[in-house]
């Protein structure tokens, strides 16, 4: 069985269904019970049109279901059986992503959702894919399905929504048997190819130039390694290339957006050979243009150590101080200027103080050893 082929009809048998006027969670139900079937019977007897195969069985469950709910009794007065015949060659998946992407869904369910019915992958896999209980994501996707049930096609989610759904995605990294970070970039080049918009270019791009230093993020006893201390002959340079040539071509566009600023940057940091020969004014510049899109306080805090690469670490002192100090990795980010500034045992303080505020055990092992590296030897 390809389990490959099933999951990657599934969305647009799902769309399909829902086109005819089946309602989302009526539809990802019959369409489960196709593959299920499918499973079952296709090694001993396959289709010759795979889509058009579980277009019907899902269909006639759909129908099934319908005839079987009295509440439904209106409804399907006005359903009819398709005519026979192959399967328009219509790609529904892209309706999926906006619906998805509702404004209505908060976003752990839109990510949930997502993963469910687009991405094929399994309540399972998702629930191990973020560390939680399959109950706790069983519950989101039901909830997602209840609330989107009414929801038309012509109120969906705006791109800027699917792609900060996707971006919630990628970010949450790599655990359990579940490549989160590869499965976004996965969705991301679908959406790409049906959607021609700069910045679900810029979006793409920017996963793959981050995707490309991954195996270079952390050492061979799977501690975090920074990005200046970073061997870059690990990072892979078939995706910088082509996260590179994306940017490009979205750039020449000339409609700016947030996710090609960050692109832009990521792009700098993958060109320079060595972390001592990046173009520290150009990425400054870029995260003026970013603060410009976003007026986002994390993208300034970024910038002050931007600046105080660019400019020496007193000028990103002042421009951290001009923040507010609770922001996440503020205190981080004070640690390595200070350290920067020649201040070891304040840059050893505050070292210690981030690691409590850590947001993970990998970052929280980081700023602990950086505060007993200078700990250890305060005067050189």
């Amino acid at each position: 069985m390809d389990e490959a082929l099933l999951r990657s009809l599934t969305p647009g048998v799902l769309g399909i269904l829902v086109r005819r006027g089946a309602d989302f969670a009526a539809a990802e139900d019959a369409v489960q019970d196709a593959l299920v079937e499918a499973v079952r019977v296709w090694p001993a007897d396959p289709p010759r049109d795979p889509k058009g195969w579980l277009v019907t069985v899902a269909w006639r469950r759909f129908l099934d279901a319908t005839r079987a709910d009295a509440a439904r009794r209106r409804r399907e007065e006005v359903v009819e059986e398709p005519e026979p015949g192959p399967v328009p060659a219509v790609d529904d998946t892209l309706q999926l992503y906006f619906l998805c992407a509702h404004p209505s869904l908060t976003p752990s369910s839109a990510v949930a959702l997502t993963l469910r019915a687009v991405g094929g992958l399994t309540t399972r896999q998702i629930a191990a894919a973020y560390l939680v209980p399959e109950a706790t994501v069983a519950q989101r996707i039901s909830r997602a399905k209840r609330t989107v049930s009414g929801v038309r096609f012509d109120q969906p989610g705006d791109v800027a929504t699917v792609l900060r759904v996707l971006y919630l995605v990628f970010n949450e990294g790599y655990s359990g048997d579940v490549d989160l970070a590869a499965e976004a970039i996965r969705l991301t080049r679908q959406l790409a190819a049906a959607v021609d918009h700069p910045e679900v270019a810029g979006l793409l791009a920017l996963m793959l130039l981050h995707h490309a230093r991954r195996a270079g993020r952390t050492g061979p006893d799977g501690s975090l390694v920074p990005l200046a201390e970073q061997d870059r002959a690990r990072w892979d340079t078939g995706l910088i290339a082509e996260g590179v040539a994306i940017l490009q071509a979205a750039l020449a566009r000339d409609r700016l957006g947030e996710f090609q600023a960050q692109a832009a940057i990521a792009a700098l940091h993958a060109d320079a050979p060595t972390a001592e020969e990046t173009d520290w004014v150009q990425v400054v510049e870029w995260y003026d243009e970013l603060a410009r899109l976003t007026d986002s306080p994390v993208v300034r805090l970024n910038r002050a150590v931007a600046v105080g690469e660019a400019d020496g670490p007193r000028a990103g002192l002042a421009a951290l101080a001009a923040l507010d100090d609770s922001l996440p990795r503020h205190t981080a980010a004070a640690a390595y200027l200070h350290e920067r500034a020649g201040d070891r045992a304040t840059a050893a303080r505050l070292y210690a103080e981030a690691a409590h505020k850590a947001p993970n055990l990998a970052e929280r092992d980081h700023l602990t050893r950086q505060a007993a590296r200078l700990n250890a030897r305060p005067d050189r």
